[in-house]
């Protein structure tokens, strides 16, 4: 079984860095709660992570499609809970494709593949709260 291992260093107060894959990430709390804002906070690295995992499982599949895209862009929004720990609820994304006289069918495919078999960080978060998506096609 593969493992994944990170480690992190207190950079400052709040702030912690890491090397993923030799790429340096360094997360940190917003102002309002102590924290300076040198990066991202960890949630919505969570979300982030989803975008990422998704979006390559679509852009590999349509490439496999052969189907041509002009662009892609994903969006998410989740709600936080209200009590703590504050968590991700009703997650959902927007796909959007540009391009022209895209095949919705090869479209819906193909996120639907990645939602239901190959992201594995949606696969993880769907254990724990809902996730929907629609898809946009503008030319």
């Amino acid at each position: 079984m593969a493992k994944t291992k990170i480690h992190a260093n207190l950079k400052d107060n709040m702030a912690f860095e890491m090397n993923l894959d030799g790429h340096k990430l360094i997360t940190d709390a917003s102002e309002e709660v102590g924290g300076n804002g040198l990066g991202p906070r960890p949630k919505q690295l969570l979300l982030a992570g989803l975008i990422g995992c998704t979006g390559i499982d679509v852009m590999s599949i349509l490439k496999k499609m052969k189907v041509q895209l002009d662009d892609c862009i994903i969006k998410v929004e989740a709600d936080n809970t209200e009590e703590h720990p504050r968590v991700y609820e009703n997650i959902h994304l927007t796909y959007i494709f540009k391009g022209k006289n895209l095949p919705r069918k090869s479209l819906e495919k193909a996120v639907n593949l990645s939602q239901e078999k190959y992201c594995g960080v949606s696969a993880m978060l769907k254990k724990v709260t809902p996730i929907t998506y629609d898809i946009i096609i503008e030319e």
